[in-house]
């Protein structure tokens, strides 16, 4: 999803507009299933469960989507996904805050899980601050695009960059907790997942048609990169993500979901660089 979303930003699309189509495409992809699948398992529509609903509409689709593709556009893919990191941490500290997960220090569960925010974060600070050497990988040798030519991420740009994605994370991680909150009063995954896509799309197109007022081109899409980005990010990375989210968490918790969210900085790493052609550097 972040090579894909790159590509469409690199190609001027706006992250608005890619925000909106994304939960558009997920909404009609999840909401048939939704109404034959959770027929006996979706509960009456209350204004508590109805206010959770929006809070998370606007908490992942909007706050988080939007902030994690601006920072994007200051730094590469490989960045954003490293970034997201922090991700484990800021849900762990959050369910510990409100009790959704038992820390016991004797445990070498809980220590390991102490470890591993500690981890991340110091992580986050490393590619934010530190300007390390170039890793070469056989396919990168040769190859370079403007960020290699003016030698990297710049200091400015990767601070505005991992300023902007650590909001959106912590926005991504509230909306990690109340949605495992949510599940306790409304048990059906498919149906929350049509509403969270539902009332994201709404949501960002207000968003969009306010941050990118009088530009009606933007919303145009060919067959290109940029609709390949909304399809696969609104059926994979929304639509499947949230309902397959919600059934692990049910029984995990949010942590256990999150724990694997460093995976995605790998594979990131490793297709950026000889899709987008992104140097890969220790650090920024």
């Amino acid at each position: 999803m972040d090579v894909l979303s790159k590509a469409a930003l690199n190609q001027g699309m706006s992250n608005y507009v890619l925000v909106v189509y994304r939960h558009v495409v997920a909404f009609a992809v999840i909401a048939p299933f939704a109404v034959v699948f959770d027929k006996k398992v979706r509960p009456k529509m209350t204004l508590p469960i109805f206010i959770k609903l929006v809070a998370l509409s606007l908490l992942e689709p909007v706050i988080d989507q939007n902030l994690y593709f601006l920072g994007m556009k200051y730094t590469t893919a490989t960045f954003a996904a490293a970034m997201t990191n922090i991700l484990p941490a800021l849900t762990f500290v959050m369910a510990c805050i409100l009790r959704l997960e038992k820390l016991r220090f004797k445990s070498i569960r809980s220590q390991a899980k102490v470890f591993g925010t500690i981890a991340t974060v110091a992580g986050a600070m490393v590619i934010t601050l530190v300007k390390g050497p170039i890793i070469e990988l056989i396919w990168t040798k040769g190859k370079t695009n403007h960020e290699q030519q003016s030698g990297g991420i710049d200091l400015q740009h990767s601070i505005k960059g991992a300023i902007m994605i650590t909001i959106g994370c912590f926005s991504w991680a509230c909306f990690m907790v109340l949605q495992a909150i949510t599940l306790k009063t409304y048990p059906a995954e498919l149906s929350l997942t049509a509403w969270i896509c539902l009332l994201g799309s709404m949501e960002g197109t207000i968003v969009a048609l306010v941050m990118e007022r009088g530009k009606a081109t933007i919303w145009s899409l060919n067959w290109d990169v940029k609709l390949l980005a909304a399809l696969y990010s609104g059926i994979i990375c929304s639509g499947l993500a949230y309902y397959i989210q919600g059934v692990v968490m049910k029984d995990r918790g949010p942590v256990f979901v999150t724990a694997f969210s460093p995976l995605c900085m790998v594979i990131v790493a490793v297709m950026g660089s000889f899709i987008l052609a992104e140097q890969l550097y220790f650090g920024r």
